[in-house]
This record gives C-alpha cells, structure tokens and sequence, in this order.
C-alpha cells in the first residue's frame, strides 16, 4: 500500500489532469439528508474550492437551498478551524494558505451536515486530505459533543483509492458524494 503522501501526490495529479465543472444537481442526493434534520435551520458547511477541488460554490449559485445556513471555515493561528456564517455574496479574505476564508466574526457555529473536501477516498469511507489535519482535529473535538453531525466527502469518482492508509487520528465519513452519486 502506498503512504499517504504517495496517495496525496498521486491523486493530486490526477484530479488536476482529469477535473471537470460538474452539473447544477450535483448535491441533489444530498437533500434526504438535510430533510432528515428536524431543525427548522439547518447549519451546513462548505469549503471554497483550491486545487482542483469539486467546485460547490458555482453549484449553489445555480441553486437556491432553502432553510440552510452556510459556514465556510476559518484557520486560526493554534491551528483549529471555526465555522462561520457566510452567504455567496459576502466579502472574503486569503489566508496564509492563499485559500479565501470568511472575514473574522464574534460568533462562531456548529455546522450539523459538513462537506468535506478531498483528495481521495476509499470504499471505506475513510478520507485522504492534504495533511495538516485541520479537518479531523475539528470533528474529534465537535464529535464528542455533537455526535449527529453528518459528515460527507465531495469528490470526484475518479478520487477513489483501494485503500487509504487510516490511523487513530483520522475520522471516517458518513457519506461520499461523487457525480455519480452518493456512496
């Protein structure tokens, strides 16, 4: 089996070389999943696309979600990520990623459905990301808090390893949404 950071450069390269825009209906499968929430609101975060990643927010130009609160995450200097309250036309800045992020704002949200962005998955619904962590020290804090939280990975099909290496320190997703549907 190859290690994480042969997987990372390996599907890296893959998806700059294979990507494509994506339909309008993309995160249609999606929608038995935020219906099951019984809120009348529901907290749903994003990412906003670097690298060839799976573009959402042309997608949810297209499409008006209805009682859905997006979140774009935020990196701070001790290395956590927090969620805020962001919609399309909101104001953006880069971050020392160079990824764009939601300006700093006092109130920070719980998302209750996460789409997570990535490199490759396996039929295991583990996920390979970029390896700094920021995701999976995230949901092992929240988890043990909010253990409702769905979490689903947003890649392409083509981003499907056999096998990704998983430690004690990775969490496994709920879901994976691909174009071919969800996993």
């Amino acid at each position: 089996m190859l290690s994480k950071n042969s997987l990372r450069k390996k599907f890296y390269s893959i998806r700059k070389k294979k990507y494509f825009d994506i339909s309008k209906n993309f995160l249609q499968p999606i929608n038995f999943i935020l219906k099951k929430k019984k809120t009348r609101k529901v907290f749903l975060s994003i990412y906003y696309p670097m690298k060839f990643e799976l573009n959402l927010i042309n997608i949810l130009k297209k499409n008006k979600l209805k009682n859905i609160n997006l979140l774009l995450p935020k990196i701070y200097q001790n290395k956590q990520m927090k969620f805020h309250l962001w919609s399309l036309n909101d104001p953006l800045e880069v971050n020392s990623f160079g990824t764009l992020e939601p300006l700093k704002s006092k109130k920070i949200y719980v998302p209750d459905v996460m789409l997570l962005p990535l490199l490759a998955f396996d039929k295991n619904r583990n996920r390979l990301g970029y390896g700094k962590g920021y995701y999976d020290r995230y949901l092992s804090k929240t988890l043990k808090k909010n253990k409702r939280m769905i979490k689903i990975g947003i890649a392409f099909s083509f981003q499907k390893s056999k096998k990704i290496p998983f430690n004690s320190t990775d969490v496994k997703l709920d879901y994976i949404l691909t174009e071919k549907g969800i996993l």
